[in-house]
């Protein structure tokens, strides 16, 4: 995906800053076609700067801390895909814990998940199944949107092509968030 930054000049003029592929964007070796970008991140204390910082190299954490933000854009292979030769579950989590700090040790082995953040994620191509507790699922097509209010979740693809989504991930006070049910 290509990303457009604005910010502003020398004379105070608006322009762009930067345009080009996320600068945090892996490819996953471990599980062909699973792609992740960290398109944008503001903290608490982030300022308007001139002419734009970006400040996505210095995040340590995929989770914003409470009022920070997070833009991550995620291509999600078909769920089939885990049954591939290529796929392997072990490197695939390791790179997960590399280029997704923060993030990856929230996973569970069946990919359910809690993080203490507000999500907006809009399916921008393909369709995917949101799985609550309890097996729950929703099934979700480009242009849906998902308000993430901190609940444990999996996304799950289970057609035979790639998803492409957009989450915002804003931070949260992890407090406010009711006990996770016992598994």
């Amino acid at each position: 995906m290509r990303r457009v930054v604005t910010g502003h000049d020398s004379q105070g003029r608006s322009v762009v800053v930067d345009d080009g592929v996320p600068p945090r964007t892996h490819e996953f070796a471990a599980f062909p076609g699973f792609v992740s970008s960290l398109a944008w991140a503001t903290d608490p204390d982030t300022h308007i700067s001139w002419p734009g910082e970006d400040v996505t190299m210095k995040v340590e954490s995929m989770l914003p801390p409470p009022g920070g933000t997070r833009l991550r854009l995620v291509t999600v292979p078909p769920d089939a895909a885990k049954d591939s030769l290529e796929f392997d579950a072990a490197a695939f989590g390791a790179e997960q814990r590399h280029y997704g700090p923060g993030l990856a040790e929230l996973f569970e082995p069946n990919g359910m998940h809690t993080t203490p953040t507000i999500d907006y994620t809009i399916v921008l191509d393909g369709e995917l199944w949101l799985e609550l507790d309890g097996g729950h699922l929703t099934h979700l097509k480009a242009g849906d949107l998902v308000v993430q209010n901190g609940t444990r979740h999996a996304w799950r693809n289970r057609s035979d092509r790639p998803v492409y989504l957009a989450a915002i991930l804003i931070g949260a006070t992890a407090e406010a968030a009711p006990d996770p049910p016992s598994h």
